[in-house]
């Protein structure tokens, strides 16, 4: 064994824990694994590993630059109202009850997930599917895991249905081997896309939990309150009293949000502060502690609650309450709650954090944002209407609606991706081509701002593949992917027949490839098991394209747990889920996928 495959053997170990501990963010890791690459290469000159100019190469693969312009065109697409239309079409549905709505919602859902990014049409129905589960009066856990297992269904149908499958189709021409064709997948993905809504719209009720949302718990009187901003005058009788015997706390319809004293800002701990002259007090009071406020025009602080409050009114607002989703391209993840100073960037209140079924609400000052929180805002409606149509948290009340001017560029919009996947699948142009031409096109017809182009692509995951990618291709120059595959095939000598060994390394490979998507993201997952699916292809003698077929389904069939799959973690704190719900009806749609690629691979893909 050459110091080489050791080497490698070491990188993958590294990349495994880090991306598994989440200490470094997975494009870091990345980026890391592609920089000792580099420099072992360059100090050591061995002819094993790539030299300088071969992994620039890798920067010329065509995956990364067509998952690129995928996430452009998604995006001009959303920006049009493309799928607003259609999921506020299902508004009609709702009279139907619920296994043949949930049904036509699944059905939905993975067609437009077919051709469309995942994680942007769950974010865009998300909203839609909460009101009509509000409408239907049913619990929105009941239809938010089908959201996401739908979105997942429909990217194992078509060549452009995820990022993964555009990568694997980049791998198999690395390999000289043809690229996926548009609807190649949905041989298998087709079916099983079938039983598997089947599964969920006849079983779904009974296996999925009936929770309610952090909104859908207040009444309508409590999701309205008034921000009221507060000065502890100077000379106040209040000065020097603890709040808890100010009575503040106790006052009938007001909270107290936070404090501000030369400058900081005290959040939580309020029972046992003294006040002292010139704290400014932010102060949430429902509607009937304003209706007994003495003035009209704002809130006289001086009548509410038990007796004088000694305080002096700065402002008062009417705010709402909403509920918010960290989204993908969020400027807030990974950043602290004291850094982000919600008050002054916002200009609202954040009142608690929900991650993973635990309420982060007493730790809120040192809780670092990630993907997938879900928060509990309370702010004007200016403010709140602000944050709507930025990026940074999706809100949950209803999505924001394009413009006018902005629906009048959905035929175009339409036309271009009709146009894309024609081409595409009639083998005119190949896909990166048509990618490339369908999203100048888009730009210049101002469906979407080149600055918003820039945006709408998803650096992370271009460096995570162009890192992974150069690690895959160490894995074959040095001969560690042919080395463990053929090791593993040795020890089923006089155990399996030979003729039984395709098929028993083609359970083996979809196996593993599961395991690690639920802790690994579908793409790196994909970049590691492909050199070893082609391993094994040559080891064999046989035709690598089933295994790669497998890797590619396995890979984004992520059921069992929200952190495998993206969409997964969005829906996971939205609809207040706790981790076993995922496993309770996850665990048999991964057995369902296994089951039936097993079945249909071998046969639509001979080895």
């Amino acid at each position: 064994m050459s110091w080489e495959i050791i080497f490698i053997g070491a990188l993958i170990v590294f990349a495994l824990v880090s991306f598994i501990v989440e200490k470094i963010p997975s494009d870091l890791t990345s980026m890391t694994v592609l920089a000792a690459i580099v420099l072992v290469s360059m100090i050591t000159g061995s002819d094993k590993l790539p030299d300088v100019p071969d992994i620039i190469k890798v920067f010329a693969n065509e995956a990364p630059i067509t998952i690129a312009g995928l996430f452009i065109i998604s995006a001009a697409l959303e920006k049009c109202g493309f799928i607003d239309v259609i999921a506020t079409g299902l508004g009609r549905l709702t009279r139907l009850k619920y296994a043949p709505f949930l049904f036509l919602l699944i059905i939905t859902v993975a067609v437009i997930s077919a051709f469309l990014n995942n994680t942007a049409v769950v974010v865009i129905f998300l909203p839609v599917v909460l009101s009509l589960a509000k409408r239907m009066d049913t619990p929105a856990s009941k239809f938010l895991i089908p959201l996401s297992y739908a979105s997942i269904f429909g990217g194992c149908c078509t060549a452009i249905g995820t990022s993964t499958n555009v990568l694997v189709s980049g791998i198999l021409q690395a390999n000289y081997m043809p690229p996926l064709r548009m609807f190649e997948l949905l041989w298998v993905g087709g079916p099983l896309f079938i039983f598997s809504a089947g599964y969920i719209a006849l079983f779904g009720n009974k296996l999925l939990p009936a929770r309610e949302t952090l909104m859908s718990i207040l009444s309508d009187d409590e999701r309205k309150e008034y921000i009221v901003e507060a000065l502890v005058r100077p000379g106040s009788s209040l000065a020097g009293v603890s709040m808890e015997k100010s009575g503040l706390m106790k006052a009938n319809g007001i909270r107290l949000i936070e404090i501000n004293r030369r400058g900081v800002t005290i959040e939580s701990g309020f029972n046992s502060i003294v006040m002292e002259e010139g704290d400014r007090l932010i102060l949430a009071c429902r509607p009937d502690a304003v209706m007994r406020a003495h003035t009209v025009a704002g809130i006289d602080l001086k009548k509410i609650g038990h007796g004088e409050m000694d305080l002096e009114q700065i402002s008062g607002e009417e705010a709402v309450i909403v509920e918010g989703v960290i989204g993908p391209k969020s400027s807030l993840a990974g950043k602290t709650l004291g850094e982000i100073n919600f008050r002054n960037r916002l200009k609202v209140l954040l009142m608690a954090v929900h991650r993973k079924g635990i309420n982060l609400r007493d730790q809120l000052s040192t809780v670092r944002l990630q993907f997938g929180d879900t928060l509990l805002i309370m702010g004007t409606e200016v403010a709140v209407d602000n944050i709507r149509r930025g990026d940074d948290i999706i809100l949950l009340d209803r999505p924001a609606l394009p413009g006018k001017d902005m629906r009048k560029k959905m035929p175009i919009a339409i036309s271009v991706m009709a146009a894309i996947i024609a081409t595409v699948s009639l083998g005119y142009v190949p896909m990166v081509g048509a990618v490339l031409v369908g999203t100048v096109i888009l730009l210049l017809t101002g469906c979407l701002k080149p600055k918003e182009g820039y945006q709408a692509i998803e650096w992370r995951i271009l460096m995570l593949i162009y890192g992974m990618l150069v690690l895959g291709l160490c894995m074959e120059s040095t001969g560690f992917a042919r080395l463990l595959s053929g090791g593993i095939i040795n020890l089923t000598d006089g155990v399996v027949s030979q003729a039984m060994k395709p098929m028993v390394i083609l359970i083996v490979i979809y196996l593993c490839t599961s395991f690690l998507t639920e802790v690994l993201s579908n793409n790196a997952t994909v970049v590691l098991m492909a050199p070893f699916a082609i391993g094994f292809a040559a080891t064999l003698g046989v035709d690598p394209r089933p295994f790669v077929i497998a890797v590619t389904i396995a890979a984004s069939t992520s059921f069992s747990t929200p952190v495998g799959y993206q969409t997964n973690t969005y829906v996971y704190g939205a609809g207040g889920y706790r981790f076993s719900d995922f496993f309770r009806i996850g665990v048999a749609l991964n057995l369902i996928y296994f089951a039936g690629s097993m079945f249909i691979i071998p046969k639509v893909w001979p080895f």
